[in-house]
């Protein structure tokens, strides 16, 4: 039986993973700061480790017998005083050593979509020196890049819980974000995959109003959309870079970046964002 690490297990991808890989008959140890945090996943997983990336010492023996690494740790917001190379560079980077010194076969990483010609975000940026680093370590790799989340597109359902949504351009921009259970499905179907590098997205490609619309229309409003002129997202993001740190320039300079652009990704599962919005709206 392989044994696998899964870094990130209480994270929303982390979970679902962590499932995926037991319900195929792997023996699963998942990597958390706090016991706490995997109390919902106690029957998916045979270890739990108490470790934090930033700390190497904290990691030692975690990838004791196991054969497989994956890791979806990064930070979306900034807390606890960590930036993106604090976590999502250096602290995977601890994870790799340890991976290496234990002699792991495979490392999985998961990305994100396009992170090669987004790497002038500061979000992305410290994904993909980790990345380079990994291409380069020795050990056998993949990079997974998905396209949003289901969870990322909560946003756009709490804003039409509030009234309005509010979209760049004329809210044509398509992408095809992806469920967690399916893209954890997609992640080990394809272990044994001879690519290094792969994309995936959900099976719908939609515009931006049609997943706006899918958002009123589980909450059983009439759709109210608002265009916000693309020239507005420049003076933003200068506004924001120069009265606001990285903590909160981060997250806005990503999400206004890939909102202003197609975000499409080969089409993979059967979970859809109009039942996923239906979903949060009974919850």
């Amino acid at each position: 039986m392989q044994k696998v690490l899964v870094a990130g297990a209480s994270g929303y991808l982390g979970g679902f993973v962590a499932q995926e890989f037991i319900k195929q008959g792997f023996w699963v140890r998942a990597l958390t700061r706090k016991a706490s945090k995997l109390d919902n996943l106690t029957e998916f997983i045979d270890e739990s480790f108490i470790g934090e990336v930033t700390n190497p010492d904290s990691l030692l023996g975690v990838c004791k017998d196991i054969d497989i690494v994956i890791s979806s740790i990064g930070i979306t917001k900034q807390r606890d005083g960590f930036t993106y190379m604090d976590v999502d560079y250096q602290g995977n980077m601890n994870l790799l050593n340890e991976a290496v010194r234990n002699g792991v076969n495979k490392f999985i990483y998961v990305s994100v979509l396009n992170g090669e010609s987004l790497r002038h975000l500061k979000m992305v940026e410290a994904k993909e020196r980790f990345v380079d680093e990994l291409k380069s370590s020795g050990t056998d790799y993949s990079i997974i890049r998905p396209n949003g989340f289901f969870s990322d597109m909560t946003e756009i359902f709490n804003m039409a819980k509030k009234g309005k949504v509010y979209l760049f351009g004329n809210g044509e921009y398509k992408g095809n974000p992806i469920h967690g259970i399916d893209l954890a499905e997609f992640i080990v179907q394809n272990l044994q995959n001879p690519q290094k590098e792969l994309s995936v997205g959900g099976p719908d490609i939609l515009t931006q109003k049609e997943m706006a619309q899918a958002a009123f229309s589980a909450i059983t409003q009439k759709a109210k959309i608002v265009h916000i002129p693309l020239f507005i997202k420049t003076i933003a993001l200068n506004l924001t870079r120069w009265f606001s740190g990285q903590k909160t320039y981060g997250p806005i300079e990503f999400f206004m970046t890939v909102m202003t652009m197609d975000m499409i990704a080969p089409k993979f599962g059967n979970h859809h964002l109009a039942d996923y919005y239906k979903e949060v709206a009974q919850t």
